[in-house]
């Protein structure tokens, strides 16, 4: 099966005009399943980074646009909705250039977070901005004390490639909810989805030149680049943990404000009571799931050690079963790997494996009758020792390390020994036992018992190397903000009170 790919020149947005690189040069889009080139995107420099941040720097400092909350979330509608009517347009961009399973885009991959950008319309319109504090009696003046939450100023906001739409819906939403203008950097790997959405802003929306900027580049320089202005005042980064200490490291030279998702190695705990069968049937699957490009899947399944062999072999029988292919097929529930550099970086990860001892359950290589795309076979590794590189490094793959342990406290050391702390899940007969459990494991988010934690007002993030911040929820939206103070003479304390602007 397939589609066309829709037809439009990808372009960079800067000051509100669509134009190329001013170098002109352009970088290759390829799509991983049918390993060809869509297209050719605008190959932006550092002197586009300039422009951008200069149109947006111009446009927060002279613009109503972070006092005017109305205009803003009528502007979020007008993407919204702009965003939904051409979103067979976007599912296709999304599919050719991320190779993601088509069934992915009617969930979280495109229709959920286009549609949550009306809960940042929300969040425009209602949020305080403004409240004031009450008087506090070590004061020898009776003071008020008046908060401010206002926007950042310029926002660079770097996108991922493995969920390109999602990450461009929960980063612009809230930072221009909150009043700040952008530049968006997506993921060289899927830059036509964000330049789509460029052409919607400039095209079909009133949002003002300069408030949302787009640079697509092939070189990491440019990203640095754009970290490094001294007009950028945050940076919000979504993608691998050595990136993000290198995004760090630039914006301490500036002390800016910094938000970070990065990776995670996640642990999926069956416990001494849990239905061991029905933990792996769902593991299997799950870390396959958009071939294990997601840095919450749960990579390491640890098992008791009484039923571990038994879930060795339901494993053997589950991972042939995992359906890949073409994933413009509504059957496929494993796409390709991003690109023949990464394919061959998870097909080397489960050679370590190997070197390591580890043990092949099923999967380790390309599936047989993969004559395009770059496939990984659903990939389940036994006795993987909790120090060794596959249980400790992320593959971003669709690659599981099982486990052993001998006791429950056993079982949490080793979920806690990571330098990640992104997610995690305790599966066991007793919701309350399983619960306690997962209070013990030291990251952002945890499921139990198959009850999920991903919503959009959930304050989503990692702990440890796994990043900074959160997003997403009330949480997320004033990752955006920055806070001020100002106490002033309170004539009439009766008549503190909190207001809003």
């Amino acid at each position: 099966m397939s589609g066309p790919v829709p037809s439009f020149t990808p372009q960079l947005l800067i000051n509100g005009l669509l134009t190329p690189a001013r170098s002109g040069r352009t970088f290759s889009n390829v799509d991983p399943y049918r390993e060809v080139e869509i297209g050719q995107t605008p190959d932006a420099g550092v002197e586009d980074v300039e422009a951008a941040v200069a149109a947006a720097s111009i446009a927060f400092r002279e613009l109503t646009w972070s006092k005017d909350h109305a205009f803003r979330a009528r502007c979020i509608e007008q993407l919204r909705s702009a965003m939904q009517r051409h979103i067979e347009e976007l599912r296709e961009i999304l599919v050719a250039e991320v190779g993601c399973p088509i069934f992915m885009t009617r969930q979280f991959q495109l229709e959920l977070p286009v549609d949550e950008l009306t809960d940042w319309v929300e969040l425009a319109e209602r949020y305080a901005f403004e409240s004031e504090l009450p008087p506090h009696p070590a004061m020898a003046v009776a003071n008020a004390r008046l908060l401010i939450r206002e926007p950042w100023g310029v926002c660079a906001l770097i996108t991922p490639y493995n969920y390109p739409i999602q990450q461009l819906c929960y980063k612009v939403g809230p930072a221009l909810a909150a009043g700040n203008t952008i530049v968006l950097k997506p993921s060289p790997l899927t830059p036509w989805t964000a330049a789509f959405v460029g052409k919607l802003v400039a095209e079909e929306t009133d949002i003002p030149a300069g408030v949302f900027n787009v640079i697509t580049s092939s070189e990491a320089r440019v990203s640095e680049a754009l970290v490094a202005h001294p007009a950028v005042e945050m940076i919000h980064f979504t993608g691998s943990t050595d990136v993000g200490k290198r995004i760090m490291a630039i914006a301490a030279t500036g002390v800016k404000k910094v938000a970070l998702e990065l990776g995670g190695k996640s642990a999926s705990i069956a416990l001494e009571d849990a239905d061991v069968e029905a933990v792996v049937r769902f593991n299997v699957p799950r870390t396959a799931r958009h071939s294990g490009q997601g840095c919450t899947n749960l990579t390491r399944l640890l098992l008791p050690r009484a039923k571990y062999e038994m879930g060795l072999e339901i494993a053997a029988q589950v991972g042939p079963q995992v359906t890949w292919g073409d994933p413009r097929d509504p059957g496929t529930h494993m796409g390709p790997q991003i690109s023949r550099v990464h394919q061959e970086r998870v097909l080397g990860m489960i050679d370590t494996a190997r070197g390591e001892g580890g043990r092949i359950v099923t999967g380790g290589g390309i599936p047989s009758g993969a004559d395009t795309g770059y496939f990984v076979e659903a990939t389940v590794i036994a006795d993987v020792h909790p120090d060794s590189t596959i249980a400790q490094e992320e593959v971003f793959g669709p690659v599981l390390a099982v486990i052993p342990y001998d006791s429950e406290e056993e079982a949490v050391a080793i979920a806690n020994n990571s330098r990640y702390g992104l997610s995690g899940a305790v599966w066991s007969a007793s919701d309350e036992h399983a619960l306690a459990v997962a209070k013990r494991i030291r990251t952002g988010t945890m499921d139990v018992n198959g009850a999920t934690w991903f919503a959009r007002d959930t304050p989503f993030g990692g702990m440890k190397q796994s990043g900074l911040g959160r997003e997403w929820g009330e949480a997320g939206f004033e990752e955006y903000l920055d806070v001020r103070v100002i106490g002033y003479p309170l004539r009439d304390p009766a008549a503190s009170q909190t207001t809003s602007n």
